[in-house]
């Protein structure tokens, strides 16, 4: 008994070498839309073929020919996720030999979204911009008791983006636009032991000891091109496109994974994490004097999602294979209206599903990312000629779905034989409430 439980220790260290917590893959995965407070209160429908103000920048910058004179949008969006996670641990086969009940609530962290725009319209066809504000955020942490964070026990990635850009009427009916994305981006990704383990010949690890840690840093450039198409006074269609960043998270690493001596010992090293490619296809169609109705349809290409790879220039061997993702592509569909109920005051709502950027097999603890209904309203006022203000609000309705880990994949099956399997369901819903001032010269 004795001899098979020190090697099961043994080929659990070595496991862990090639291994990272399910926490470092789910961080790409959660993707924002929140970009202002006026699309917030239609769910984003339309948007890559509306032009309220500066911020139309960010989700089509053809729209910037729609704009007159110089202005300027600024603003933040509260974000109140409430994501909890319930399930039971399976460890009779694992070092701990613990099994039971465990559930962390509430571990998704708040935040506020801010952003900033400035259109310039140079001429009747030229006009640029520039935007200031984030695609990519997500942080967790799950409860220090949750007794399984050895497959991921923190989270977080965050994204920061500069556009600076360009767009060009080429007929009356056509505009076309682009930009440069400069992106920065910060992440980390922690697993620890959920109790005492003895590990024989290794000798013992007290709860709460770092498995595996990662935290790094990059900036990279990405381009945006977007394309406006007037078909008459009350329709119109816009087509945009993000391309695909590639970050490499630069700091360090530690953890019993990569020294079991010392755990708390730093490696320097790199993770790549990929923002993948986005695209939007919407429409405006102004139905009275008053009312309006608008639609979008996004794609974002999670399938390049297939694995993550970690850098240790240190270790024996430095290239190390993280973790099996296998991601399928999201869409995301919206449908919205706005209704001017006088002059100064206007009323907007709208609707939109989001499909899961995963199956239930490859579902995860620390983000366990899942379908969402998203429930809108919004209004606009403007205070004077050249000052208008908006709020809009949304509820998100999270799918509950199933989790289990190990998944069946190597990465995993080093972290269940320390604390066992996992089997469980993801419950959550959010809040975003936002503000935002728009003001024309």
């Amino acid at each position: 008994m004795n001899n098979n439980k020190n090697r099961l220790s043994i080929a659990v260290a070595l496991g862990l070498l090639g291994s990272v917590a399910s926490s470092s893959t789910m961080a790409a995965g959660f993707q924002l839309a929140e970009y202002s407070a006026t699309g917030l209160g239609r769910a984003y429908a339309g948007e890559a073929a509306i032009a309220d103000g500066a911020d139309t920048q960010w989700r089509n910058p053809a729209m910037l020919t729609y704009l007159e004179g110089t202005q300027i949008s600024v603003g933040g969006i509260y974000v109140n996720p409430n994501v909890d996670v319930n399930g039971y641990v399976d460890g009779s086969k694992s070092l701990t030999q613990k099994s039971g009940h465990t559930s962390s609530k509430d571990f998704a962290h708040s935040a506020v979204i801010p952003n900033f725009y400035l259109s310039h319209r140079v001429n009747e066809k030229l006009a640029l911009g520039v935007a200031l504000g984030t695609n990519y955020g997500m942080e967790t942490d799950l409860d220090d008791n949750f007794a399984a964070s050895h497959f991921g026990n923190t989270a977080s990635i965050i994204t920061k983006e500069l556009n600076l850009n360009i767009a060009y009427q080429v007929m009356p009916q056509v505009s076309i636009g682009g930009g440069v994305r400069y992106v920065m981006g910060e992440g980390h990704f922690g697993a620890k032991t959920p109790s005492n383990i003895n590990l024989g010949p290794l000798g013992n690890i007290p709860k709460g000891t770092t498995l595996k840690y990662m935290e790094g840093t990059d900036e990279a450039f990405g381009w945006q091109l977007g394309t406006a198409w007037q078909i008459n006074e009350a329709n119109r269609i816009g087509f945009t496109y993000k391309s695909k960043v590639d970050l490499s998270l630069e700091g360090h690493a530690e953890g019993f994974a990569f020294n079991p001596k010392n755990p708390t010992q730093h490696y320097s090293g790199s993770m790549a994490l990929a923002m993948p490619a986005t695209a939007e296809l919407a429409s405006f169609h102004q139905l009275t004097d008053t009312i309006a109705i608008h639609a979008s349809f996004n794609w974002t290409d999670w399938s390049s999602f297939e694995k993550l790879e970690a850098n240790i220039p240190s270790l024996s061997t430095p290239v190390q294979d993280i973790k099996e993702e296998h991601w399928e592509d999201n869409y995301r569909l919206a449908i919205g209206g706005t209704y001017q109920l006088d002059q100064k005051l206007t009323l907007r709502s709208g609707i939109a599903y989001d499909t899961s950027a995963v199956s239930d097999k490859n579902r995860t603890i620390t983000i366990p990312e899942t379908d969402r209904l998203w429930l809108s309203i919004g209004a606009g006022y403007d205070w004077s000629k050249n000052l208008s203000l908006d709020a809009g609000f949304t509820y998100i309705v999270a799918k509950d779905a199933p989790i289990t880990e190990s998944r069946g994949y190597e990465s995993d099956d080093a972290a269940q034989a320390i604390g066992g399997q996992f089997t469980g369901e993801t419950t959550g819903n959010v809040w975003l409430v936002g503000v935002q001032a728009n003001y024309r010269f």
